[in-house]
C-alpha cells in the first residue's frame, strides 16, 4: 500500500503545482470471478480485475476528472495534467463556480471480515450449487413446467485508498457475494410466470446459509405455479392492500431514494435517468402521514451498500430522508451541499476507477412500525396482498407508479385465500405516503445493482421496507 500512497501523494503535489485549490486521488481495485448456469448446466465462468487511478480537481471553480489504469508516476502526472485541463475548459462555461462544503473528512482503515471466506467453499462445491438449485425448481411444480432457469453467482472485493488535499485518507476493503436468479414457469393452457430475484451482501459465504437459495427457489417457484394455474383477477372496487415487504422497497427507492439525490433535483440527470418532483423549497413539505419515514443508511453491518466513509473521505451516517410524512434531507456530495448551504451526508460513490464519484443511495428502506402481519390481515374483509411484483414503472419525476404483482392473494375476513394473478398498483407517490395505515414490524432488505449517469454507473445498494397496508386502492389487471 506504500507504494501507492506515493503515487497518490505525486497526483495531489501536482495538482497543486498546476493550480488545483483542491484534488483528490483514489485507488481503486475491484476483483471479481463468477459463474453463470442455465438449467444447472454452468454456460459461462468470469475472472476480472479492474484496476486503476481516479483523480479529481477543483481549478478555477471548474471540477476535472481524469484516470489511468497505469500505476507509475509518468501516468499519474499526465492524468492530473488532463484533469486541470478539463477543469479548467469547464470552468470557462460555469455561470457560477463549483466549490465544496466543509465536511467531517475522516482518517481510517476499515474492512469486513468474512465469516466464511470466498476459499471455504471448492470450486466443485460452488458448481454443485447450481445443479442443486436447478433439481429442486425443476421438481417443485406438478402440473407445469419449467423450460428454463438461470443462475449467476459472483464474489467480488473492493479496495480503495482516497487522498485528499482537504486531509482525508481512507482505505477500505469490502467482500461482496451476489446471487441472481430467473425462473420461467409455463402451463400450455395458461400462460407463463417469471420471477426474477436478486442477492447481496457484504461479507462471504455464510450468506448463502441466511438466503436458503435452493430452499426458496422451490418454494416460489411452487408459489408461481399456484398463481399460474389457479390466479383469480383482484375485487374491482378499491380495497385495503396489504403491499409485501418486496414492493415497499423498490417503491421506496424509486420514490423517495432517486427524487431525493441532490444532483437530480439540480437538474445534472435530466437527460439521462429523469428529474425529480422536488424542488429546492420542498424540504419540510408534506409527502406523507406519520408512517413515512424512509432512511438511507450505508453502515449497516453485512449491507449490499455497505460503507463507512464516501468516496470523497466523508464520513457516513443515517440519511433521514421522509421523516414523519415529511420531506426531511436530500443526498449530498461535497458540490451539491455547497449549494444548499449544508454539510455533506456522505453521498458520493463511483463504480470503479474510470468513474467520478456522483450522489448514489446505499441502503434506503422504509421505518418499520409494530403490526406483526396477521394483525395487518385481521380487519379486513375484503383485499389483497401482493407479496412480489413482477414489473415496475415510474414516470421520470418519479411521481406516477405502476407496479404488477407476482405473487399475490385475496384477503377474506383477515385469511388468505385464492392468490391472484397480475394484478396492479397504480399510484402516486404522495398517495402512496399519505394511504399507509399500518407498518409491519419485520424489516427485510432486498440487493440490486442501481444504475445512474452518463456513462451508466452500476453501485451495489439493499432497498428494504416491512410489510405495510394501504386503507384503500383500486387495483388493475394485466390481461
Amino acid at each position: 500500500m506504500q507504494g501507492l500512497e506515493d503515487l497518490l501523494l505525486y497526483a495531489l503535489k501536482v495538482a497543486g503545482e498546476l493550480g488545483a485549490s483542491y484534488a483528490e486521488a483514489r485507488y481503486h481495485k475491484v476483483d471479481s470471478a463468477g459463474f453463470m448456469s442455465r438449467n444447472g448446466v454452468v454456460i459461462s465462468a468470469y475472472s476480472e480485475v479492474s484496476e486503476g487511478i481516479a483523480v479529481r480537481v477543483l481549478v478555477d471553480g471548474g471540477l476535472g476528472f481524469a484516470s489511468t489504469n497505469m500505476l507509475g508516476k509518468e501516468s499519474i502526472q499526465r492524468v492530473v495534467e488532463l484533469a486541470v485541463s478539463r477543469a479548467r475548459a469547464h470552468a470557462r462555461l460555469l455561470k457560477s463556480p463549483i466549490a465544496f462544503s466543509d465536511a467531517r473528512l475522516g482518517r481510517a482503515r476499515y474492512s469486513v471480515a468474512p465469516v466464511k471466506g470466498f476459499a471455504s467453499l471448492s470450486l466443485e462445491e460452488k458448481l454443485a450449487l447450481h445443479r442443486e438449485f436447478w433439481e429442486r425448481v425443476s421438481e417443485s411444480v406438478k402440473e407445469a413446467k419449467v423450460p428454463v432457469t438461470t443462475l449467476w453467482y459472483s464474489e467480488w472485493t473492493e479496495e480503495k485508498l482516497i487522498m485528499s488535499t482537504d486531509g482525508a485518507y481512507i482505505s477500505s476493503a469490502i467482500p461482496r457475494l451476489t446471487v441472481e436468479y430467473n425462473t420461467v414457469v409455463h402451463h400450455p393452457q395458461k400462460g407463463y410466470a417469471q420471477r426474477f430475484a436478486f442477492f447481496g451482501a457484504s461479507g462471504g459465504l455464510e450468506w448463502l446459509e441466511k438466503w436458503r437459495l435452493v430452499e426458496s427457489g422451490g418454494e416460489e417457484t411452487r408459489a408461481l405455479e399456484r398463481v399460474l394455474l389457479e390466479g383469480v383477477e383482484p375485487p374491482k372496487e378499491a380495497v385495503p392492500v396489504v403491499v409485501g415487504s418486496e414492493v415497499v422497497a423498490l417503491i421506496v427507492h424509486e420514490s423517495c431514494g432517486h427524487p431525493s439525490e441532490a444532483d437530480r433535483i439540480l437538474g445534472r440527470e435530466a437527460a439521462q435517468a429523469g428529474k425529480s418532483f422536488i424542488k429546492p423549497s420542498m424540504l419540510r413539505q408534506r409527502i406523507g402521514n406519520e408512517y413515512a419515514t424512509v432512511i438511507d443508511d450505508p453502515t449497516i453491518p453485512g449491507s449490499y451498500g455497505f460503507y463507512l466513509y464516501d468516496d470523497e473521505g466523508v464520513a457516513a451516517r443515517a440519511r433521514y430522508l421522509y421523516k414523519e410524512g415529511a420531506i426531511n434531507e436530500l443526498l449530498h456530495n461535497r458540490a451539491t451541499a455547497k449549494t444548499f448551504g449544508v454539510e455533506s451526508n456522505a453521498a458520493a460513490r463511483a463504480m470503479d476507477y474510470a468513474s467520478e464519484p456522483i450522489v448514489r443511495m446505499a441502503n434506503t428502506y422504509l421505518k418499520p412500525g409494530d403490526h406483526r402481519f396477521e394483525e395487518l390481515l385481521e380487519d379486513i374483509k375484503l383485499g389483497v396482498y401482493m407479496k412480489s411484483y413482477m414489473e415496475w414503472n415510474i414516470d421520470d419525476e418519479r411521481w406516477s407508479q405502476r407496479y404488477v404483482g407476482l405473487e399475490a392473494y385475496i384477503i377474506e375476513n383477515g385469511e388468505l385465500t385464492k392468490p391472484v394473478r397480475n394484478p396492479v398498483l397504480e399510484i402516486t407517490t404522495k398517495a402512496f405516503y399519505s394511504n399507509i395505515d399500518a407498518v409491519g414490524k419485520e424489516l427485510r432488505f432486498y440487493a440490486g445493482t442501481c444504475g445512474k449517469g452518463e456513462p451508466s454507473q452500476g453501485v451495489p445498494v439493499w432497498f428494504g421496507g416491512p410489510d405495510v397496508r394501504l386503507r384503500s386502492a383500486r387495483l388493475g389487471v394485466v390481461a
